[in-house]
């Protein structure tokens, strides 16, 4: 008698672990779509590819990528940082009208309301060359990278997109043929003779 209660202990036993362990390894329920606010993690594809250049350089090194955050007041990264020495000229991606342009926490900031649209870009730290209210072109100069101020390691360009307060990648503004690494080349075709 006592023979079996231990062999019914031991499987009882053996499910305690098992189910415990089934447990421990069940993925996480998904987050619900209601739990997301403002620095919302899903990509927003309705961002039109307006820019028509980089904010620095022809294509600069992104030094680190757009990291939504999960909250509000989480960790992340609400932006893009490009490489760029001090002085290097920043302009505007897209054509807009300048919404700001001062310090902000001690930051040079300019903001440029993006043309027919909601968005708006931000660029830091810039010593702004436009005044608040300033109607600007794509590629045109906004200012210029300021030696101090920057959260990279070297100095840098932080560029923001936001849409309302909900922050976008601004890379998602650049068309394909701007974010492309090369230029196209045309290859041979074997077997066909060059036309005369």
């Amino acid at each position: 008698m006592r023979a079996k209660r231990c062999g019914r202990c031991r499987r009882r036993g053996t499910w305690l672990v098992l189910g415990f362990l089934l447990f421990l390894t069940a993925p996480a329920p998904a987050p619900e779509q209601a739990a997301l606010t403002p620095t919302a993690t899903i990509a927003d594809v309705s961002v039109p590819g307006i820019g028509r250049t980089w904010p620095v350089g022809i294509r600069p090194t992104v030094l680190r990528g757009w990291e939504p955050p999960a909250t509000v007041y989480g960790r992340g990264h609400r932006g893009v940082d490009l490489a760029a020495p001090a002085g290097t000229p920043v302009r505007a991606v897209a054509a807009g009208r300048v919404s700001f342009a001062g310090r902000v926490a001690g930051k040079a900031v300019v903001s440029v309301e993006l043309t027919d649209t909601d968005l708006r870009t931000t660029y830091e730290p810039v010593t702004a060359s436009v005044r608040k209210g300033d109607e600007v072109a794509a590629g045109e100069v906004v200012g210029v990278v300021e030696p101090t101020g920057s959260h990279c390691p070297a100095t840098c360009v932080h560029w923001g997109l936001l849409r309302g307060t909900t922050y976008l990648d601004p890379l998602s503004l650049l068309p394909p043929w701007l974010l492309r690494r090369g230029p196209s080349r045309l290859l041979p075709v074997l077997g066909v003779p060059v036309p005369t």
